[in-house]
């Protein structure tokens, strides 16, 4: 196209034929290697895609997994109403209730407690006496017009919790419950008791109690539904470019050849601190600033600071730890199975998801976020006891990790320099001990004996001739002698690879604003 071309005119120069033999030796190895990581990669997507997807199969089918207790402080009617209700919604799909005797949850405050220890995900209970209540309200007259159906029965539930989750699961069908306990109560029960065809008896007839909601921490704002996927990967994808912008300065300014190990390990945790300790605070920040009502305070802020302070570092230095350790093709690879791996651990509980995947107890993830939701909901998801020590041993083994880094960059970055001016000067000897063959060459064809008795004649002014074959002799030499270097640099090549000493810094960006050493020459 003319257009195309008109910008980049070279771009079609000195191209080879399809059948050129430099084309047909790289042919093969291209497309093997093309295969090879084509095969590979889509190997692992497969297995990424398969490992989220099974942690989120058959949710549905496991709800019966989270358990609700059911206190009756009434025992009767509507305790009876309700267990009725429960019989026909039981199943896979319906979460377990479990019912637990007043002697042991002697109030509604155990009962709350009990939900606050996480020792049941919701618990719906019955008042003393509702029954009583209900059906003297039935009978008409002044009962009915001062009954209160809001004083029957209650839930509680905490949704600071999986709030998406705990809305869908535990809310929507414990008021469920609800509802089909009003039904078998007013099939059975209701009209058996109804006295008066007054307005009033009817209207409680209708609605005999409404079910009032205690919840623990009121979570409705939108934002809630990316505490545990977006903002969890921004933060990881956040430490993974530092890092490498961290790695391109390094290598700019020629850091682990030039500067001691320690004070370098010294400097990057300084550095890595302070950018995971801004960053934190950009992130919780963010979430209060669009908090919309949610209610929660200043010291909930600086401990939710301080959890993903912890948390962001940890992946920091786990990043960095890939870096050093693995292959460079490998790192993007790994990088992408850290996400995964830690965001399956958070998008659902356990209890919804197949046993193999309560492997997520051992990421970050899952650990940080069960933190946060602890300080949300002032206290009310202790699960600190395994959380801040998983967090802490990442902490402390990705650092030592991180710091060995170090000094096995340092260790290949001097092999390094050492094996690139061995490289200069082999080079260099290549091109003179080719010049010097040469010039050899030059006496034995240009230096003949004389006899005895010739005269020196006059030479002869260069000729039109002799330039163009001089001309053609440079351009031969040039050959040669590129041909001489390229096999020096060959065989340095499969040295270097023969040998490991290769130094391996990591994925390193260029850097948006850029400042040379004026020590660099």
């Amino acid at each position: 196209m003319p257009s195309i071309n008109s910008l980049y005119p070279r771009a079609c120069d000195n191209r080879l034929p399809t059948n050129h033999p430099v084309l047909k030796k790289a042919r093969g190895p291209l497309f093997r290697a093309a295969g090879t990581n084509f095969l590979f990669l889509q190997l692992l997507f497969l297995g990424l895609f398969c490992y989220i997807f099974g942690a989120l199969y058959q949710q549905t089918n496991h709800t019966h997994k989270l358990q609700l207790a059911f206190v009756d402080y009434d025992g009767g009617a509507i305790g009876s109403a309700v267990r009725r209700a429960y019989a026909s919604l039981q199943g896979n799909s319906f979460p377990s209730l479990i019912e637990r005797s007043p002697s042991d949850l002697q109030t509604p405050t155990d009962i709350r407690e009990a939900v606050c220890r996480t020792r049941y995900w919701g618990a719906i209970y019955v008042v003393k006496g509702a029954s009583d209540r209900l059906e003297d309200a039935l009978a008409g007259g002044e009962t009915a017009s001062a009954y209160d159906s809001t004083g029957v029965m209650a839930f509680i539930w905490n949704e600071a919790v999986y709030a998406p989750i705990v809305d869908a699961s535990v809310s929507a069908n414990l008021r469920l419950l609800s509802s089909a306990a009003r039904v078998a109560y007013s099939s059975s029960n209701g009209t058996g008791n109804i006295q008066s065809v007054s307005g009033q008896a009817l209207s409680v007839l209708a609605e005999p109690w409404t079910l009032q909601s205690i919840n623990i921490q009121p979570t409705t704002q939108g934002s809630r539904a990316i505490y545990n996927t977006v903002v969890i990967i921004l933060i990881l994808v956040q430490e993974f470019f530092y890092l490498g912008t961290i790695n391109g300065l390094y290598a700019q300014f020629k850091i682990y050849s030039r500067v001691d190990a320690y004070r370098i390990i010294v400097v990057r945790n300084v550095i890595s601190l302070t950018y995971t300790f801004i960053g934190s605070l950009c992130v919780i920040g963010t979430i209060w600033a669009f908090k919309a009502g949610w209610d929660i305070n200043g010291n909930q802020f600086v401990l939710s600071w301080v959890t993903l302070w912890l948390f962001a570092h940890v992946n920091f230095l786990t990043l960095d730890v890939f870096t050093v350790w693995l292959p460079p093709p490998f790192v993007p690879m790994a990088l992408v199975s850290w996400i995964i791996f830690n965001i399956t651990s958070v998008l659902l509980p356990f209890d919804l998801s197949p046993a193999f995947f309560r492997i997520g107890y051992i990421w970050p993830a899952h650990d940080v976020y069960q933190i946060l939701t602890d300080i949300w909901s002032r206290g009310c998801n202790p699960q600190l006891y395994y959380a801040l020590p998983i967090l802490f041993t990442w902490e402390i083994v990705t650092l030592a990790l991180s710091a060995l880094g170090v000094f096995r960059r340092s260790h290949f970055a001097v092999l390094a320099e050492e094996q690139q001016a061995k490289e200069s000067m082999e080079r260099i000897d290549a091109a003179v001990a080719f010049e010097l063959e040469r010039e050899r060459e030059r006496n034995k064809k240009h230096v003949e004996p004389r006899t005895p008795g010739s005269h020196d004649e006059p030479e002869e002014p260069p000729s039109d001739t002799n330039t163009v074959e001089g001309g053609e002799e440079e351009h031969t030499m040039r050959e040669e002698l590129a041909d001489v270097i390229e096999r020096v640099t060959t065989r340095q090549r499969r040295e270097l690879q023969r040998t490991g000493t290769t130094c391996q810094f990591g994925p390193s960006f260029d850097l948006p604003f850029n400042y040379e050493s004026s020590s660099d020459k």
